[in-house]
């Protein structure tokens, strides 16, 4: 069973050190998605980094021009494309500087089912990165991991000095990720978890809620955690569910009816995966409205 760390009350706009190398500076943007919102990040002290400037709200591009007085910005990494991560990439820039560095986006599968945060479609980095990419920087210096699933240009950064990896959406501190097709995709997103385990990594920093020690553990709870639910889908189809909405009322019967929308896409996400590897079939469809059934 996870057990997510809920105690994350952040001041807002208030720059928190949490290691030699990092700090964090969270926007005053909270949602079901979001939690308490979303966490920047700032690598390096002089000459720095800064991953995930977030939403375009004044109130936090305020928050960071003054944390960065005095400083230069050689980089502003973005982890994905949703409207709570990159849409403050190009104000950010226009007042700090800086090269915005990204996964080439433009390949994405786009469908607006209102159960996250959005797509960020003008979206469009200055740098393409690619997976083992490496970015240096005075003092610190970050590995570019393309970690697919949640997004397909879902990228993590790893810190070397650190062992310390930026996980963005891919990990995260207070919920799991939802996983939401046709461009997040469960199978990539469970791959993308089995290789942060061979990785020695000390600790991460998700952008949404508290840094997570020990996170190989913790990410073979992840891992466990859709194994687990894979189960129920097909128990439930045993039973004579057949439809998403069936499944949805009786796996998730105990979460608020106004996440089940969000719930529905990560058991069409299951689905998928489960048809890709033979373990289900369906009509033809993939979606939805699909019928679903055992082999």
């Amino acid at each position: 069973m996870l057990n997510f760390d809920k105690n994350f009350s952040p001041e807002y706009g208030v720059v928190t050190r949490l290691s030699p190398l990092v700090r964090r500076i969270v926007a005053h943007n909270p949602s079901p998605f979001t939690f308490m919102g979303t966490g920047t990040y700032i690598v390096g002290q002089g000459t720095v980094a800064v991953i995930d400037p977030g939403p375009a709200m004044p109130s936090h591009l305020h928050a960071l021009e003054q944390a960065l007085e005095g400083e230069v910005v050689s980089h502003i990494l973005i982890t994905h494309n949703h409207m709570d991560h990159s849409p403050a990439a190009r104000p950010f820039q226009k007042v700090v500087g800086g090269g915005i560095y990204a996964f080439d986006p433009s390949q994405q599968t786009y469908s607006d089912n209102h159960t996250e945060e959005g797509l960020d479609t003008s979206f469009h980095p200055d740098h393409l990165l690619r997976d083992g990419d490496v970015i240096k920087g005075n003092g610190w210096t970050l590995e570019v991991l393309h970690t697919p699933g949640h997004l397909s240009n879902h990228l993590c950064f790893a810190l070397r000095e650190e062992k310390a990896l930026f996980s963005g959406d891919h990990v995260m501190g207070w919920s799991t990720t939802v996983i939401s097709p046709p461009d997040g995709h469960m199978g990539a997103y469970l791959q993308s978890l089995e290789r942060l385990l061979a990785r020695d990594d000390e600790i991460y920093y998700p952008t949404h809620g508290n840094p997570i020690p020990n996170p190989q553990h913790y990410v073979r709870g992840l891992i466990a955690h859709r194994q687990h639910r894979e189960e129920q889908i097909l128990q439930v189809i045993r039973t004579g569910a057949a439809t998403i909405p069936e499944m949805v009322d009786i796996i998730y019967a105990d979460v608020p009816s106004y996440l089940h929308p969000a719930a529905a896409r990560s058991v069409l996400a299951h689905l998928i995966h489960m048809v890709e590897d033979g373990r289900l079939v369906t009509s033809g469809h993939t979606d939805e409205q699909a019928v679903y059934r055992l082999p």
